[in-house]
C-alpha cells in the first residue's frame, strides 16, 4: 500500500491515478487495436485466429474476419484502409471491401520472418517491424529481424537490422521521428527520419517494468508522448524520455489505440480483454482526419 501512494505521488496524477475499464473478454491473446473510421475498434486475437471489431456504441464485439493468418498488428493508412501484420502468413496485408491482398511478402526473394506492427506515414509509407515471433526461429530464411520501409507499390528496404526483437512502431505526430520498440532489451529506440529513411537509431528509454512483461506495442499522443505497452501497464514518458506515469491494467498491456470522438479514449489490448481509459491529451490516430 505504501509503494502504491509512492508510485502515485512521484507521478502526475492525470496518468497514474487513471483508472481503466474492461469493455471486452473472453479471447485468447489480444493484440494490436486500431480505431476504425466507423467509430469502432478493431483488434486480433492472434492464436484466436481472428480479428474482432468492438462498437463503443452498443458495447457489442463481432468477428471482423475469420480466419485471420494469426494478425497481430494493424493500423489505417490515410485512405482508411486496414494493414494488417500477420504471423501466421508472414506477410503485411490490406483490406478493402472485405477482400485481403498481400503488400509485403519478401526481402530480396527471401519470406519475412513473422510481421508483428506497422506504422503509415501521411504520404502512405508503410513502416514495419519482423520479429520472429510467429514462426520457430530455426526456420527463419532471413538471418535477421528487421525494420522495413514500404513505399505505395514497393517492394519492403530494409531500414534496420540491430534489434533482437523489433516490436512496436510509432512515428511522432510531426513525423521526424520514429520510435521503435525492442522487446528482449525492453527498450525503446528513436530514430531520425530523413527524406523518409529511419537514420541516426539512439536509446529513447530503457522501460523499468512494474509487473511481467517486455516493452510491446507504442502509440503517441498529439503533444509527442509515448504509450509503451509494457509490464504492470502502459508506461507515458514525455518526448524527451521523462516519465509522465504507468496507467496500469489488471493484465500485461500488448498494445494501445487512441480512439473516441475527441481521441481521448485508449483502448488497450491486454491478456484475454481489451480495455479502454479515459486520458487527458488527444492521441495521434492513423487515418483519422
Amino acid at each position: 500500500m505504501i509503494a502504491m501512494v509512492v508510485a502515485c505521488l512521484a507521478f502526475p496524477s492525470d496518468f497514474s491515478s487513471l483508472k481503466v475499464t474492461e469493455v471486452a473478454k473472453g479471447f485468447m491473446f489480444t493484440e494490436g487495436p486500431v480505431w476504425t473510421r466507423q467509430s469502432t475498434v478493431i483488434f486480433s486475437d492472434i492464436p484466436g485466429n481472428k480479428l474482432y471489431e468492438y462498437d463503443p456504441a452498443t458495447k457489442a464485439t463481432k468477428v471482423f474476419r475469420e480466419n485471420s493468418a494469426n494478425a497481430n498488428g494493424n493500423t489505417l493508412s490515410p485512405e482508411g484502409v486496414l494493414f494488417t501484420c500477420e504471423h501466421g502468413s508472414r506477410t503485411v496485408t490490406k483490406t478493402v471491401g472485405g477482400k485481403v491482398s498481400p503488400v509485403a511478402e519478401t526481402f530480396e526473394g527471401k519470406r519475412l520472418n513473422s510481421p508483428n506492427d506497422v506504422a503509415i506515414t501521411k504520404n502512405g509509407t508503410a513502416y514495419f517491424t519482423d520479429p520472429p515471433y510467429g514462426i520457430d526461429p530455426s526456420k527463419a530464411d532471413l538471418p535477421h529481424n528487421g525494420v522495413y520501409k514500404l513505399s505505395p507499390g514497393g517492394q519492403p528496404e530494409l531500414q534496420f537490422k540491430g534489434f533482437n526483437r523489433p516490436n512496436g512502431i510509432v512515428f511522432s505526430p510531426n513525423e521526424k521521428r520514429c520510435y521503435v520498440s525492442d522487446t528482449s532489451t525492453n527498450s525503446v529506440n528513436v530514430f531520425d527520419v530523413v527524406k523518409g529513411d529511419l537514420v541516426n537509431p539512439k536509446p529513447f528509454v530503457t522501460v523499468q517494468p512494474t509487473g511481467r512483461g517486455s516493452a510491446d506495442g507504442i502509440r503517441v499522443d498529439k503533444k509527442g508522448n509515448l504509450y509503451v505497452t509494457s509490464g504492470g501497464g502502459v508506461h507515458v514518458y514525455d518526448p524527451k524520455g521523462a516519465v509522465l506515469g504507468i496507467i496500469s491494467t489488471p493484465q500485461t498491456p500488448t498494445n494501445c489505440a487512441f480512439g473516441g470522438r475527441d481521441g481521448k479514449t485508449l483502448y488497450i489490448t491486454a491478456g484475454t480483454a481489451l480495455y479502454s481509459v479515459e486520458v487527458p491529451i488527444a492521441g495521434v490516430r492513423p487515418g483519422i482526419k
